[in-house]
């Protein structure tokens, strides 16, 4: 029998896809043809996204803070040096970075009410702590203690976000979320210039006051997220049984396959840590996130090194952040509809890279000044972007937490570098830290273009059915046994998460 009448008799590679689509539908006895999608969606965005962005609001404010208070005479009365300061400021990250991929494990078993909650609770009592220590070693305790507890947030809310959203909704999403680190900017300056207006009372100094409010703020959050933060949608309280099976299906139907459920495997883990994609994104995170926490720690010493004083310089770093704040969600919404994130990624690093050369060539401050706001454009906007680009290509749900914990966590890594290169001796231009920080965008713009040419050349590969497996019962005579050999294709896609032949990479 020649091949083309055996081609005939045999169902294509692709009808069989769809058949067994059709034959595995998530819960096939559910009927959710009565389901209003825009009505519904809305529902869960208005159950979802508000308070995650309050959660990250406190979590970033409480981060930062301390340059705040810096401004405020911290350094003299705790009697610690420049560098002691710098130490301080980098204990934070280690254990920041290393705790993020086991946290988002602990997500994954644990319920998000119940996990993302408790570990707010515990980082605002220590939070209220900064304002008793008297020394450089109870700084150095309670930072250090503060990034263990912080680390779970930030990586495991935009895991629990990638599990309700397709994923050309989760750019915008994640953008309104991080929005709330530009609005912690803004209001960081406006609340530290208020607090310290306490200096004195009950003894203590108003950089202490500026602690101690914003950590009882957060440990009443905490309290209250127990009873608000809803759970991943198979278990979602404020859904009923129909719209759960409607949000898996529908996650499914977008190759989110493992939507309906997976178990735990050692191998998702190995896939993690030898998937190219992985490393890539790893580099990207590193030439954002260390440009975002300098950014975010040493602004208003910046600013105020361009002449205005503390206060003048923690209010004038506010539009900034309203800047970014608005920037943010914009790029978030035109990278759903355009889909065009590796591009949108080249594009924000390249106004990166132009504003740290006017930052470290400039001696005009206005000119100065408006470098801040490229600087603010480039690295806020291309966060929650490439967050969402990265989610996008993981497929897994075990997979996914454990490379988005490996990329933020790395990235946060890096952060420690951002607290030791704007020296003191380096003011009033700051020269090192901006050329470094620049160096760090480079890097994430290479990253951007190597992950985006990866990208395009797996999607044309498996279209030219170079990646196809031998599956049992399925005609096929591009499959090579090297990819894999399975009973079915819901077991290969099951199996292989986005290496799947059937898979397309988002670009």
């Amino acid at each position: 029998m020649s091949s083309e009448s055996a081609s005939e008799k045999e169902p294509k590679v692709e009808e069989q896809v769809v058949v067994e689509d059709v034959l595995r539908v998530y819960r096939p006895d559910v009927d959710t043809s009565g389901i209003d999608e825009r009505k519904l969606l809305r529902r869960i965005d208005w159950h979802v996204v508000p308070w995650l962005s309050v959660l990250y609001l406190l979590n970033f404010l409480d981060r930062g803070n301390i340059g705040n208070a810096k401004l405020y005479h911290m350094t003299d009365d705790l009697h610690i040096t420049d560098k002691q300061y710098l130490i301080a400021l980098t204990v934070l990250f280690f254990p920041y970075a290393l705790f993020e991929p086991p946290s988002n494990l602990a997500l994954k078993r644990v319920r998000p009410s119940i996990w993302l909650s408790s570990i707010m609770l515990i980082w605002g009592i220590i939070m209220t702590l900064h304002g008793v220590v008297t020394n450089y070693a109870g700084l150095i305790a309670v930072r250090f203690f503060l990034g263990l507890a912080e680390a779970g947030l930030y990586p495991g809310v935009l895991f629990y976000l990638s599990c309700w959203y397709k994923r050309n909704e989760l750019g915008t999403r994640v953008a309104i979320f991080f929005s709330a680190a530009t609005v912690a900017g803004a209001f960081s300056g406006l609340l530290a210039a208020a607090i310290q207006n306490m200096d004195g009372i009950g003894g203590r100094p108003g950089w202490a006051w500026i602690f101690i409010l914003e950590g009882l703020i957060t440990v009443l959050c905490a309290i209250a997220s127990y009873f608000i933060l809803s759970d991943f949608p198979n278990t979602a309280k404020f859904l009923n049984e129909t719209e759960r099976v409607w949000v898996i299906r529908r996650l499914q139907a977008d190759m989110k396959f493992s939507a309906g459920g997976e178990k735990f495997k050692m191998k998702y883990i190995r896939q993690s840590l030898t998937d190219w994609k992985a490393w890539l994104a790893m580099g990207i995170y590193m030439g954002l996130n260390e440009p975002l926490y300098a950014f975010s720690l040493f602004t208003p010493t910046i600013i105020n090194q361009l002449g205005f004083q503390a206060t003048a310089a923690n209010l004038l770093s506010v539009p900034v952040y309203v800047w970014a704040c608005i920037m943010t969600v914009v790029v978030g919404f035109l990278g759903d509809r355009a889909k065009t994130r590796a591009w949108i990624n080249l594009g924000l690093f390249g106004s990166g890279i132009a504003g740290y050369i006017i930052l470290i060539c400039s001696t005009n401050p206005a000119l100065s000044y408006f470098a801040v706001y490229l600087a603010a454009f480039s690295i806020y906007p291309t966060i929650p972007n490439t967050v969402a680009w990265v989610s996008s290509n993981i497929e897994g749900s075990y997979k996914r937490s454990v490379v988005i914990g490996m990329v933020i966590g790395w990235g946060n890594l890096n952060g420690a570098v951002s607290s030791n290169i704007y020296r003191a001796t380096d003011a009033p231009r700051y020269r090192l830290g901006h050329g470094i920080v620049l160096a760090y965008i480079a890097i994430g713009w290479i990253c951007s273009l190597g992950l985006y040419i990866h990208l395009r050349r797996e999607n044309a590969a498996k279209a030219r059915g170079e990646r196809d497996e031998v599956i049992d019962g399925v005609y096929n005579e591009r499959a090579r046994e090297e990819n894999g050999h399975f009973e079915s294709i819901e077991a290969a896609r099951t199996e292989k998460g986005d290496h799947w032949s059937g898979f397309r990479y988002s670009l």
